[in-house]
């Protein structure tokens, strides 16, 4: 396929060309890095806007709406001269070339090559669904703001349909929610479908109990939040038990239609059928497809999450220009060995920040030091003045915890203004306890058929016998 070269970017010989592919959290802080250094910056995404992920499931529930929690990536950068930002999707890379691929372009014309010195690649990941791909239509995630969207229309409308529906099992069935996956996200979100059923949604309805809701969260591990202390897991229980949620470790889920859900106990003993219309997906994560085409390009082996390896300082193997973070690599020690580290922002935006500084020393002939994580630790929320806290040395749980994820999400949060807007709806919703965006956007529900009115009249008539 013939690429174009676009005119906008420097010639040979001319200040040092960095290109960014992705706008989330590693990419975004990557860019802040390296605008003030003598180098003209690239930023590359398919959206145009950082999204703060961490929390999209508001959004999915009707606390917040997704402006937002979004930031116009122009909007980020359009003071600092050195970076431009371009609409497009990354379709691969050109290694020997130095090249990034585009396509999907907002001008509609044919694919374009964009020439680099040094790549930074922080392309993020996507929820795993183990195999099951066509699970995703069926169990909607709440990673991008479009899913989130959809997860919202289909919560709202579940509690819409049980208001018309006669059949109490039927009725049963819209009225059970299942979310998939207990990490802090699966955790955060069955929380807060407890919270909108039960105190947002209660006095809104005339033929429905909002408060019967059932509300179950899966999950594979032995307890909920495998990646906190069990003391944490254990008081993020109790706490999901007050709010009406139902946890279920030890399953998995081996089957979903339209009508219900299949979950089995891990060790294949037991098998549950639960009839619901409404399943959310949070369990597990797999990289980018360009993690794929990275380690195909440079000849670098993948993990089992199809993560690419990195060397210690997150470059490629063969390629020191080439740098990738975040979800979508597996770090390596100097001995080979993969170092574990968790699959959330604060790793993603400390790996943004390095990768920047060690473009900068390069230019002044320096080697970096490897990479290294510093975990100031995990915090969930699970509902209206309910969260867990891991501070490694101290743990905390209820309003303190909850106090402490308040005040560390707005303060990561980008912009003044969502952060002030976001701070005076968490306000207003714990005063009232109502949420703020609880309108059904999406696909809407089809039209009835035309009614014939005339032939209505005529059965009227023969039945009344005129």
């Amino acid at each position: 396929m013939a690429v174009s070269e676009p005119t906008s970017i420097p010639e040979a010989g001319a200040r040092r060309h960095v290109v960014v592919v992705g706008g989330g959290f590693g990419g975004v802080q990557a860019v802040r890095e390296l605008r003030g250094m003598p180098v003209d910056v690239t930023l590359i995404d398919r959206r145009n806007f950082h999204l703060f992920q961490p929390l999209v499931y508001q959004v999915a529930t009707g606390m917040l709406s997704g402006a937002e929690i979004a930031s116009p990536l122009r909007s980020l950068f359009k003071r600092d001269r050195n970076v431009e930002t371009i609409l497009g999707e990354v379709t691969g890379f050109d290694l020997p070339g130095r090249r990034v691929l585009l396509d999907g372009l907002p001008d509609g014309l044919s694919p374009r090559a964009i020439p680099y010195d040094d790549l930074i690649v922080a392309a993020g990941s996507s929820y795993s669904y183990f195999g099951h791909d066509e699970w995703r239509e069926l169990a909607p995630d709440v990673k991008s703001l479009e899913s989130a969207l959809e997860v919202r229309r289909r919560l709202l409308a579940a509690f819409e349909a049980a208001e018309l529906e006669t059949d109490p099992d039927r009725r049963a069935a819209l009225l059970t929610f299942v979310v998939v996956g207990a990490g802090p996200t699966g955790v955060e979100l069955a929380g807060q479908i407890a919270e909108l059923a039960h105190h947002a949604l209660r006095r809104d309805y005339r033929h429905i109990d909002t408060t019967s809701a059932r509300i179950l969260l899966v999950e594979m591990a032995d307890r909920v939040l495998p990646a906190f202390p069990p003391r944490s897991s254990a008081r993020a229980v109790r706490a999901l038990r007050g709010l009406g949620v139902t946890a279920m470790v030890g399953h998995r889920v081996v089957a979903i239609d339209e009508q219900a859900v299949t979950l089995e106990t891990v060790g294949g003993a037991e098998t549950t059928h639960v009839p619901t219309r409404t399943v959310v997906w949070a369990a597990g994560i797999v990289a980018s497809g360009l993690a794929t085409a990275l380690a195909a390009e440079s000849g670098t082996h993948l993990d089992r999450g199809g993560r690419v390896a990195v060397r210690p300082d997150l470059t490629i193997a063969g390629h020191p220009e080439v740098t990738a973070i975040g979800d979508m690599v597996a770090v390596h020690d100097e001995h080979g060995s993969p170092t574990l580290l968790p699959g959330v922002a604060p790793v993603a935006m400390q790996q943004g920040r390095y990768a920047a500084r060690a473009i900068g020393e390069r230019m002044s002939g320096r080697r970096p030091a490897p990479f290294r994580y510093r975990d100031k630790g995990n915090l969930a929320t699970i509902g209206r003045a309910k969260a867990v806290a891991d501070l490694h040395h101290v743990q905390l749980s209820g309003l303190l915890a909850w106090l402490a994820w308040l005040f560390v999400h707005l303060l990561y949060l980008i912009g003044l203004q969502n952060r002030l807007v976001v701070f005076v709806r968490w306000t207003f919703s714990f005063l009232t306890r109502a949420g703020g965006a609880r309108v059904i956007m999406g696909h809407p529900a089809p039209s009835p058929a035309p009614v014939d009115h005339r032939r209505e009249r005529e059965a009227v008539r023969a039945r009344d016998g005129r």
